[in-house]
């Protein structure tokens, strides 16, 4: 048996799987990187929709929203491309007395697949997450 064939088979073989296996770690962590930034925008709605319903006026509402969730995003290191981050809904955040109230955060980033995967990749990703939270029944009107 000639052993120098058989040498050769393998680096074909190795030629032809290593690029495949190679790609194959490079999309699941891409898919990891993407996955992670979701949670980062979940955690930003989260925030934002907490640090709102701790205020006292919906202008205050609005702004501690749109700061916390913007803060979140910096912290974990997540930068999106649209200006408009946060939408704040304070339809119900001041209710009569006697009623609660809540504040929903919605958070859009629309984030670079560049930034998240591989440098030079081509394209963006939108996020989104919305958060609702109880407005705090103790805080003063």
């Amino acid at each position: 048996m000639d052993t120098s064939a058989e040498q050769g088979s393998f680096a074909i073989e190795a030629a032809i799987l290593v690029p495949a296996l190679l790609l194959f770690l490079l999309m699941v962590i891409a898919a990891g990187r993407v996955e992670t930034a979701g949670g980062v925008v979940d955690a930003a709605a989260r925030e934002g929709a907490r640090s709102a319903s701790l205020t006292r006026t919906t202008d205050a509402a609005i702004q501690a929203a749109q700061d916390s969730a913007a803060t979140t995003l910096n912290q974990e290191g997540v930068s999106c491309r649209n200006q408009q981050l946060a939408e704040v809904d304070t339809r119900d955040f001041a209710p009569p007395v006697g009623q609660t109230g809540r504040v929903t955060v919605t958070v859009r980033c629309t984030v670079s697949l560049a930034d998240l995967a591989v440098p030079g990749l081509p394209g963006s990703i939108t996020m989104t997450s919305t958060f609702t939270s109880v407005v705090d029944a103790y805080r003063a009107r």
